[in-house]
């Protein structure tokens, strides 16, 4: 399932895009507003933004701006204006695409699922580092040659943690990302339970962890040693 953020202020073409793009591997939503972007981007993670530039409280391309200094997520602008420069500016701050209004939602279509499709890396199912043999393909997991058994919670957790090893993966890019039952609201206990039942599974002394670090006052990371 990807998740696309549509920032668009005008409700019938923010609604008729969010309604286009709507498909089983597709859950895109809808702000109206770059204040209520920012919130939300703050909160969780996605796969792919569609920024209008023209927006009731300021200029997409700020937001671009802030974007771009922590993610490298894709970003299709949307713009009334066709002047190159708006073109170049928009580029350059590390839009991937762009697309001009009037537009066709079937075109709008095809370059969303050009940009994912371009960011679609395929993720081993069996990794081995430092002793450990990560198969989650089959669910099974050891280390040095030991099983060990863990919850398809842990199992969660652990595919993001080491998928993404070396780097910062915020408590709430990973809660939005392991409770995926459509449920409203998460325990925020529940993840710092996950990890450290996740510890006392994989790590050697949980209460200093080698492997599943905290990065405090923002999440975790598997470290890379």
């Amino acid at each position: 399932m990807k998740d696309l953020l549509i920032v668009e202020d005008d409700p019938t073409l923010g609604e008729g895009i969010r309604l286009a793009l709507q498909a089983p591997e597709l859950r895109p939503q809808l702000c109206r507003s770059l204040a209520d972007a920012g919130e939300l981007l703050s909160r969780r993670s996605f796969d792919l933004l569609i920024l209008d530039i023209n927006l009731p409280d300021g200029n997409g391309l700020d937001l671009l701006r802030a974007l771009r200094r922590e993610s490298e997520v894709p970003v299709i602008l949307l713009t009334a204006n066709d002047l190159e420069t708006d073109i170049v500016a928009g580029l350059e701050l590390g839009a991937d695409d762009y697309i001009t209004k009037p537009f066709s939602l079937a075109v709008l279509r095809a370059r969303v699922n050009t940009q994912l499709r371009r960011t679609a890396a395929p993720q081993a199912e069996r990794v081995q580092l430092d002793g450990f043999t990560f198969d989650f393909g089959r669910m099974e997991f050891s280390r040095n040659g030991v099983p060990v058994e863990l919850s398809k919670t842990e199992q969660k957790l652990l595919r993001l943690l080491v998928e993404h090893r070396g780097q910062t993966l915020t408590r709430a890019a990973l809660v939005d990302r392991i409770w995926t039952d459509g449920a409203e609201y998460v325990d925020e206990n529940a993840l710092s339970v996950t990890v450290k039942r996740l510890r006392d599974k994989l790590e050697d002394m949980p209460s200093k962890p080698r492997y599943i670090k905290t990065v405090y006052g923002l999440g975790y990371t598997w470290a890379v040693n």
